[in-house]
């Protein structure tokens, strides 16, 4: 029996008028869970840009405390073309960007802000030279399976950053930073969108004006730009390795040192001293080391000479761990929200805790270290 052929659909939109036009996008995005066949039609054969809306989604997956919260207006975004299109039709509510949820604590529900939920993929070779290559990654990889990409290829410098959680379009927000190694050292460049104009702008390392877990990102351009894409430049071997790291050094007594070796050693650290977020929801570490300066360090050693510091550019850089410790908070727990048996800069939520729970203990904390010590913890993690 012969299949009768059916008549192509309309290719060109120009065709429809834009009332029809208008109503296939409405019923488009009326589809809040699109399947890649229904959005394949409507961009590829109809030309109409179809985003994958989203009412009242729960965030317990999207966030690695395990908070669950609701956003009332979620969307994924997995190209520029559908960023663009949100950001062109959304002229009224505030946008938060999610990326891997690892640096952020949720603490209600996001009824007010369209959240958008960056998940473009792509790693590209775009340079390569004698001694490096440069690497073009987009903002909605996770940070450490690219960065056993790079082991697998044998390019070196963000070894020390393995096992790392989020996405590395939170990568230079953050400076995120390791065991003695810091991403503003392999950083290029990143290319990001105006989040106002829909332009796409490129800003190198000087413009990033990097800092201990910082950015310009997260101060004077804080909810201006969404990152697209990093470019980091990677060395080929013979590697130059940063093993300078206390416990990093110690792990690495005695045996051959390569960058496939330094990241096991750094992998192996973290898993014994980090819970992992698919047991114990948390976001790591929960405040930064604090620096202080020379004078008000003399002052302090001689209250407590056991204390742990280390050299930095700007002062004298103390633990906030043992600060916290030394308070007699490891291990402690208020219902389902605590802080961790193992390490004490990291708070936890145990399986129920609200984020708002975890947030008025961490306030308890920040206090009487500021009572004790008379230093001001700054959280590392996002409070929403």
């Amino acid at each position: 029996m012969m299949k009768t052929k059916r008549r192509p659909v309309v290719h060109d939109i120009t065709k429809l008028n834009k009332s029809i036009k208008a109503t296939l996008e409405n019923l488009a995005n009326a589809l809040f869970s699109v399947s890649h066949r229904t959005k394949y039609f409507f961009e590829n054969r109809l030309g109409i840009q179809v985003c994958n809306f989203q009412n009242y989604t729960s965030l317990k997956n999207y966030n690695t405390f395990g908070i669950d919260v609701k956003a009332k207006y979620f969307v994924n975004i997995d190209s520029l073309q559908t960023l663009r299109y949100v950001l062109k039709e959304n002229s009224i509510r505030p946008i938060y960007v999610l990326g891997g949820g690892s640096n952020v604590l949720l603490t209600r529900n996001l009824d007010q802000e369209l959240v958008l939920y960056i998940n473009n993929k792509g790693v590209e070779i775009v340079n390569e030279e004698k001694t490096h290559v440069d690497v073009e990654v987009q903002a909605g990889e996770n940070w450490h399976q690219f960065v056993l990409w790079c082991l697998k290829n044998d390019f070196g410098g963000i070894e020390n950053l393995a096992l790392i959680p989020g996405k590395v379009g939170a990568a230079p927000i953050q400076n995120i930073g390791a065991y003695g190694v810091e991403l503003e050292e392999v950083f290029v460049s990143c290319k990001t969108v105006d989040i106002n104009t829909l332009e796409i702008c490129t800003f190198d390392h000087k413009s990033c004006q990097f800092g201990y877990r910082d950015s310009i990102f997260k101060r004077k351009l804080k909810g201006k730009y969404i990152i697209l894409s990093v470019r980091l430049r990677l060395s080929r071997s013979p590697h130059i390795l940063n093993i300078s790291y206390g416990s990093l050094k110690e792990e690495l007594k005695d045996q051959e040192l390569t960058i496939q070796r330094v990241a096991e050693a750094v992998i192996s650290i973290r898993s014994r001293k980090l819970p992992d977020p698919e047991q114990i929801g948390n976001a790591g570490s929960f405040f930064q080391n604090p620096i202080i300066s020379k004078d008000i360090f003399q002052k302090l050693i001689g209250q407590f000479p056991q204390i742990p510091n280390y050299i930095d550019p700007k002062g004298i850089k103390i633990a906030a761990g043992w600060l916290i410790e030394n308070l007699g908070f490891k291990g402690y727990r208020l219902n389902d929200a605590g802080v961790h048996t193992n390490q004490a800069l990291v708070l936890v939520n145990y399986g129920n805790a609200k984020g708002e729970e975890i947030y008025q203990l961490s306030r308890r904390i920040r206090n009487k270290v500021q009572e004790v010590y008379g230093i001001i913890l700054h959280e590392e993690v996002q409070v929403i």
